[in-house]
Parts: structure tokens; C-alpha cells; sequence
């Protein structure tokens, strides 16, 4: 329990103990004191009841010992808890967007990620946003969670990490249909090496290697996007129109409230990722998806769309 992984962790921790260790205590006292009464009290022993008067000291003090109690708990919990709501004015900071259902992570450079990536033993301030629903960021190893809210402004959270790994990160408000599959992961790396990492400037877009396989790494894009919640690829409509068999079809769409017939090719494929309200397939209602403009570059519109053109196969 005590893993030491950020410097959040023994404040919350220490609450923890504390709190369970006093439920233990009542609980096995309590259930001492029931067993002794049925044993000194029961029908065999006492065969006539008999009226017991009450007790001011007693009164007092089994009031007065709960409200100590209850008071420890409190500073214990507010002793872990106000250094989360005070972050630094310095630090490394990160926009973290939340949509049905992943998570990306954008930093100051350009960069996008799917995992979030921080140096140890420095101040990493997350602005949270969330595009569609409620979401929530938890880190479980860091003992930080905070509620991702749409339009919320300067809505945040801080933490330090103090030891190089890898950890969990997951949303644990109910978002819909795919929530549990809303599963990310915190990268802790040594300053020098996360620094190397964010100045490589190469990587701010997918790199092709010559003779990738184009139709996998589209799969790959559109699965780490999330896109497979809300689109199938067999055929089935989910919430959002199939990709199967699709690519090179003309199609009903749509278009600022007219209909009109389209082909799908490239662009509409751009379109419908950077400005997905513009053309309504048939069937489908506007506001079920949000923009991926600045999320998903060109050249991975390029890799989806040999993706998509693979599904016609």
C-alpha cells in the first residue's frame, strides 16, 4: 500500500490507516461486547428483565470519545487532501482531453499522446478537459482523482511522481457503453531522458518506416482513438455508421440541412474526423461525435483511410 510512487501518497495513506484502523477496533469490539451480553444476559441467566437506568458519565463519554474519533478522521484526511488543491505556480503542464472513450494528452511542444508521459520528481499540472460527458482521471498509484467536467474553466490537478515506471491511469466515472475499455497508462521517466523525449521533435507526427504495413497502423490509429466504440467493422451500426464495405460508395448525407449524395473517399473522410456535424449519414443524428482537428494529423488520416479502404476487401 505504501509505494511511495508520488509525494501524494503517505497523506492519503496515512488517512487510510488511521480510518480503518479505528473501524477494526469497533468492529471487533462491538462484536466482543454482543457476544459477552448474550452470555451474561440471556434468558437462562436473567429469566425476569429487569429495568436498567441510564448513565449521564457513560452518555457523555460515548459521545464525547466518537466526536475525538470522528475529529482525527477529519484532520487526517484534510492533512492529505488541501496539498492536492494547492498546485505549484511551476511545473510541467499538460492538457489532458477525455472523450467517449479514451484519453489523449497534449503538451506544450504539440506533442499527442495516448499515454501520459512525466518526468520524476517534478510538478505535473493537468488541465482537464472533457469534450463530450463526464469523466473522471484517477491514478490510483498516485492516490489522485478528479472529475473531468465539459466547459468547466481552469479545472485542474497536480501531482509529483517520485519513482521511475509505469502505472495505471483510468476514468472511473461511468461515461457509457465502453467505459471500462477507458484505460491509459503514466510513464515516469528520469528528467534527462522524458527532456530528450519531448525536444525529439520528429515524433509530433506518425512516422511511416518504409514498407509499414499502412493497413495496420490505420487499424492501430483508429483503435487507440477510441473510433471502434462507436463505429463497427463488420457491419454492425453501433452509434455511428459502419466502416465496412463503405470507402468508395456514394452515400446520403446530410449537408446544412439539405440531402445530398457524396462518395466516400479521402476528403470525406477528413471532413467527417476534423468537422463531424458537417455531413450526417443518413439515419444518424449531429452531435454523437466530437472533432479530432489537432488530435489526428493528415498523415494519420492517410493511414486510416488505407485502413478503410482494406474493409472493402
Amino acid at each position: 500500500m505504501y509505494s511511495g510512487a508520488s509525494t501524494f501518497v503517505e497523506g492519503v495513506d496515512n488517512a487510510f490507516v488511521f480510518i480503518l484502523g479505528i473501524s477494526f477496533f469497533f468492529l471487533i469490539g462491538i462484536t466482543a461486547v454482543i457476544i459477552l451480553f448474550l452470555y451474561r444476559y440471556n434468558k437462562k441467566k436473567h429469566p425476569k428483565a429487569t429495568q436498567i437506568e441510564g448513565n449521564n458519565t457513560l452518555e457523555v463519554i460515548w459521545t464525547i470519545i466518537p466526536l475525538i474519533l470522528v475529529m482525527g478522521m477529519f484532520y487526517y484526511g484534510y492533512v492529505g487532501w488541501i496539498p492536492m488543491k494547492r498546485p505549484p505556480d511551476q511545473g510541467v503542464e499538460i492538457t489532458a482531453n477525455a472523450r467517449m472513450w479514451n484519453f489523449s494528452f497534449r503538451y506544450d511542444n504539440g506533442r499527442i499522446t495516448d499515454k501520459l508521459y512525466v518526468p520524476k520528481d517534478t510538478a505535473i499540472i493537468l488541465h482537464l478537459n472533457a469534450v463530450d460527458v463526464l469523466h473522471s482521471l484517477y491514478i490510483p498509484a498516485f492516490r489522485v482523482k478528479e472529475d473531468m467536467v465539459p466547459g468547466l474553466p481552469d479545472n485542474k490537478m497536480w501531482f509529483e511522481a517520485t519513482k521511475t515506471g509505469t502505472y495505471s491511469l483510468f476514468c472511473t466515472e461511468y461515461c457509457g457503453l465502453q467505459h471500462s475499455y477507458m484505460y491509459s497508462e503514466v510513464v515516469v521517466m528520469e528528467p534527462d531522458e522524458f527532456w530528450a523525449w519531448y525536444a525529439d521533435t520528429t515524433a509530433l507526427d506518425v512516422e511511416v518506416p518504409e514498407g509499414a504495413n499502412l493497413v495496420l497502423m490505420g487499424r492501430q490509429i483508429v483503435e487507440s482513438k477510441g473510433c471502434i466504440a462507436c463505429h463497427s467493422y463488420d457491419g454492425t451500426i453501433v452509434i455511428g455508421p459502419s466502416f465496412k464495405g463503405k470507402f468508395g460508395e456514394t452515400i446520403t448525407v446530410t449537408t446544412e440541412g439539405q440531402e445530398r449524395q457524396i462518395v466516400y473517399d479521402a476528403e470525406y473522410v477528413k471532413r467527417s474526423i476534423y468537422d463531424p456535424d458537417y455531413d450526417i449519414t443518413q439515419g444518424f443524428r449531429a452531435g454523437q461525435m466530437f472533432s479530432y482537428e489537432g488530435e489526428i494529423s493528415e498523415r494519420e488520416i492517410d493511414l486510416i483511410v488505407e485502413f478503410l479502404k482494406s474493409l472493402n476487401e
